[in-house]
């Protein structure tokens, strides 16, 4: 009877031992205010896939994505020095690439790192857990790190967004130490080439979930991805979720392609009444996919919204215009002020996290928030394909 004792002993203890052994994610069945930042400290790193089954349009040569990957970090993370600015560059500030700068934003780097804000931890380590999975694409000209404000807040929240820059399409990138510029001719290429982008860099954080990066081996959902982008990267998100059934869920900003087949997957569109970059026949246009669409979906509108609201430009220039300081409204030509940064971050973050919280995550808790208009004064909101006993489970 002792021995039997002392064998069922020795068995709790090695149950426990290997439960604190491998802890749970810890966002996992979590309700997490979406209005507020998340409990995680945030990390950022840089690495650069190759993709060797195909050749880029532009270099000739392996496409070739440099990337950037934001991640929910350890506790020490929370008193080490913030990313700059100038780390997202590849090599450091060249002074060609200072003088590239300085004509693009009007400011040397190192006046943009004194302005710059973000609150990730440059290489910082992967926290413990598992995390869904978000794939971002920039805009036309934009850049891999054009979205920090919404890349920071969601890492934070418990999520993994990886952003990549779509090569010759991105204002500029840098491989090999040499710096490759926006092509306007290749943006033909790009369309193409962008949706391709996004599934081959789901199939790497696949690899490196498996093993292939010791950081992130086993802390990646990749069951749970979503596709995301902003203007020309919003196009690409509703195009691949077209292309690929991995993608599980779709956050498109500001851009919405003429078509789209893939009706039935969770999507939250956002667009800005006043954007003077798609105008009125972009937004109509990000209307109509909205109205096509089948499954459950959002439609958020920021009636004083510009493109640039759903970018990180605010925290370069204050008054950049088209979203950011003032403007003039397409119908009458009246100057206005665009909301404010500071509330239009909050409400792109907040029902973000609402709307992954409950497709992507699965916790019912945020269902309420997604569907009732929580600044009806900047605020039109649209919902579609929740069931009825959805929302009265959720009331």
């Amino acid at each position: 009877m002792r021995r039997q004792f002392v064998s069922y002993l020795a068995g709790l203890l090695t149950i426990a031992a290997t439960l604190l052994a491998t802890p749970p994610s810890e966002s996992a069945g979590r309700f997490l205010n979406p209005v507020e930042w998340g409990p995680y400290p945030v990390g950022v790193t840089t690495t650069m896939f190759v993709d060797h089954q195909r050749t880029d349009a532009y270099t000739k040569e392996d496409r070739t994505l440099v990337t950037e990957i934001w991640y929910p970090a350890t506790d020490d993370a929370r008193n080490l020095p913030k990313n700059k600015f100038s780390n997202f560059i590849p090599g450091g500030v060249t002074p060609q690439f200072d003088t590239l700068i300085k004509v693009a934003f009007k400011k040397p780097v190192a006046e943009i790192d004194e302005m710059f804000w973000n609150h990730a931890v440059r290489d910082a380590r992967v926290r413990e857990g598992k995390y869904p999975l978000i794939i971002f694409s920039h805009g036309n000209r934009g850049l891999r790190n054009q979205n920090t404000f919404w890349c920071d807040y969601l890492a934070s929240h418990g999520y993994i967004i990886i952003s990549a820059d779509h090569t010759a399409n991105a204002a500029v990138t840098v491989i090999k130490g040499k710096p490759i510029f926006f092509q306007a001719k290749e943006r033909e290429n790009s369309w193409h080439d962008r949706p391709k982008d996004l599934i081959f860099l789901l199939d790497q954080m696949a690899l490196w979930n498996g093993g292939a990066d010791s950081r992130f081996t086993g802390k990646i959902d990749i069951n749970n991805t979503v596709a995301a982008g902003m203007s020309f990267g919003s196009m690409t998100a509703i195009r691949v979720a077209d292309a690929d059934p991995r993608f599980k869920a779709v956050i498109a900003m500001t851009g919405a392609p003429e078509d789209h087949s893939n009706l039935n997957v969770p999507s939250l569109y956002m667009l800005g009444t006043e954007d003077r970059t798609i105008g009125v026949k972009g937004n109509d246009q990000i209307r109509a996919n909205y109205i096509k669409h089948i499954g459950p979906s959002f439609l958020l509108e920021l009636k004083n919204g510009g493109h640039y609201s759903f970018s990180d430009v605010f925290k370069i220039d204050k008054n950049f215009g088209d979203g950011i300081g003032q403007g003039k409204r397409h119908a009458t030509g009246e100057a206005f002020n665009y909301t404010s940064m500071e509330k239009t971050y909050l409400i792109i973050n907040s029902y973000s996290i609402a709307f992954l919280g409950y497709f992507i995550r699965g916790e019912s808790q945020y269902l309420p928030f997604v569907l009732k208009n929580q600044w009806p004064e900047e605020l039109i909101l649209e919902t579609k394909g929740i069931e009825k006993s959805q929302k009265t489970s959720n009331n």
